[in-house]
């Protein structure tokens, strides 16, 4: 067996799959969903979406909402992050949130991560079709946006609250 293959089995073991109603949309890339009467954070992997201060972060946030706002979602996550939120790719309506993201504009892809090429390809399009934040030449990317603007996170210190 290949140590890629290996590798891919060990990835596949520990994901798990978390099915509930979304109940608020804090940014971009940043959601809650009750599952059994609790609310568990998410954070959408391989994604970053401007700050909701930043240019085009109340646009991308309003875009998740539209999404999946009050419906039923699927949340495929595998770990978690410093917030502990869940980090994961997440489908309202069957359609995957975190690629229609980048294809509307509205999130870069994050280097952090290890994304699928066809986000990178995603991203490529909407950036020479001028959609959504790639409409401004010169557009921020969140990390640095954050650096500049060295504001601390809106979860750190949020505990969950039931549903």
């Amino acid at each position: 067996m290949s140590l890629g293959f290996a590798l891919l089995l060990s990835l596949a073991a520990h994901a798990e799959v978390l099915e509930g109603h979304v109940t608020h949309v804090a940014d971009g890339d940043s959601l809650s969903v009750c599952i059994e009467h609790r609310e568990v954070r998410i954070r959408l992997v391989n994604i970053d979406a401007p700050e909701y201060q930043q240019a085009f972060g109340v646009e991308s946030r309003k875009s998740l909402v539209e999404m999946c706002e009050n419906k039923e979602a699927r949340v495929d996550w595998a770990k978690e992050d410093q917030y502990g939120r869940k980090l994961g790719t997440v489908y309202c309506g069957g359609m995957d949130v975190n690629a229609e993201q980048v294809r509307r504009g509205l999130a870069w892809v994050s280097r952090l991560d290890q994304p699928a090429g066809s986000l990178f390809s995603a991203e490529r399009a909407a950036r020479t079709a001028r959609i959504g934040l790639w409409a401004d030449p010169e557009a921020m990317p969140p990390w640095k946006w954050r650096r500049a603007n060295t504001a601390s996170s809106p979860w750190k210190g949020v505990k969950p609250r039931g549903c």
